[in-house]
């Protein structure tokens, strides 16, 4: 019995020697296995490596360059308006556009929709200064207006560029105040060119530039950028069923706007050519049914008494016929062409007279009685 205890002893304490090494050796593993996370540090790059560089795309690089170079010249607008409420109170109502600085000396080219009949004016520039605007000029017919801030505020001027160069798959970016949001930056594609959309008051404005970059209420009044950061168009309506961005953004070509703003600028207003005709585009249907010798073109319907079309000898109607229910005034002239440029119809007028100045002298080509016939018109204001 006094031989065995010293075994039992020997076997219990090999035991409880084997259980601790267990043990600790099993701690040990968990603490390699778990480390303390405490003690890790993520954002360090691991020892013995060169931090990786950024690879960016060439249309990523163009993007940036584009952004740093016109967003110090593009501002948001800020508009406040009056309004007769169902008591006859004057209620204040708040406006948001966009704009870009186009002039050293404080002049801004905008939307004429963003600060119609707005009583205060605030600029807000990219460096965060709120800065009050005074209302230039502004023309309803091409919706544009220019607003100016003093020059000694001015940081940066944007660079117009050339609209009469553009093609459908052109890159296109927009920056703008879309919704309140300050230099918001989006990409697209020119989609389509020589657009023509109704403005709200019922007017048309043709020529339009059409784009799938992301323009949503707030852009208006904001630049349509190339690659080379120069303004082609100023950011006007979206065709929408929603309300919101739908893929389809319009834009006035930067030609017809740096014409227009030149007017306001100078003398606040814009002088339009003035024909004084009324007319019918002709198709090649209507031409044949009635009985005339060419297949596009203006048939005169009435000329304005004392109007330059009037002083040139122009024709109206003058015997009425009805074709398809319509009453229509027959035997005036058709005008084919102006100053050499074909005419197809009455938009097509409307688009050339716009390129054309106040007291400028054209020659129109007219087929009078199925004979050809020049008349010289000088051009006056648009009454």
């Amino acid at each position: 019995m006094s031989q065995k205890l010293p075994k039992l002893l020997l076997v219990a304490l090999a035991i409880l020697a084997a259980a601790y090494w267990l043990k600790t050796d099993n701690n040990s593993l968990l603490t390699r296995s778990r480390p303390d996370a405490g003690s890790l540090d993520f954002n360090k790059p691991m020892a013995n490596t060169q931090p990786r560089p950024v690879v960016m795309s060439a249309d990523e690089k163009i993007n940036m360059e584009v952004f740093q170079k016109v967003h110090p010249a593009v501002v948001n607008i800020a508009t406040t308006t009056l309004s007769m409420n169902f008591w006859l109170e004057l209620i204040p109502r708040e406006g948001q556009g966009s704009g870009f600085i186009i002039d050293r000396k404080g002049y801004i080219l905008t939307n004429n929709h963003v600060v119609a009949k707005a009583q205060k004016i605030t600029v807000t520039m990219a460096d965060g200064r709120k800065i009050p605007a005074a209302l230039v000029g502004r023309d309803p017919t091409s919706d544009l207006a220019v607003i100016r801030i003093s020059p000694g505020s001015v940081r940066a001027v944007a660079r117009l560029g050339d609209s009469d160069d553009l093609r459908v798959g052109q890159k296109a970016i927009a920056i703008g105040n879309p919704f309140g949001l300050g230099h918001t930056f989006t990409t697209g594609t020119i989609s389509a060119l020589n657009r023509g959309i109704r403005t709200r008051d019922g007017g048309q404005i043709e020529d339009l530039i059409q784009t799938d970059a992301a323009i949503n209420p707030g852009n208006s009044g904001g630049p349509l950028l190339n690659s080379n950061g120069e303004v082609i168009g100023i950011n006007t309506a979206i065709f929408s069923l929603s309300g919101g961005y739908q893929g389809i953004g319009f834009a006035i070509p930067i030609n017809r706007a740096r014409v227009v703003a030149s007017q306001l600028i100078t003398s606040g207003k814009v002088a339009r050519p003035w024909l004084g005709i009324t007319g019918i585009s002709l198709t090649p249907g209507l031409a044949e049914t009635l009985g005339l010798d060419t297949a596009s073109g203006i048939l005169v319907v009435e000329v304005v008494p004392a109007s330059p079309a009037y002083e040139a000898g122009l024709r109206g109607g003058r015997r009425e016929v009805i074709v398809g229910g319509v009453r229509l005034p027959l035997g005036g002239d058709v005008i084919t062409a102006i100053d050499g440029r074909e005419i197809k119809g009455m938009k097509a007028l409307v688009r050339l007279l716009d390129r054309l100045r106040v007291g400028q002298e054209v020659v129109l080509k007219v087929l009078r009685e199925g004979r050809p016939l020049e008349l010289k018109v000088l051009l006056a204001e648009r009454p």
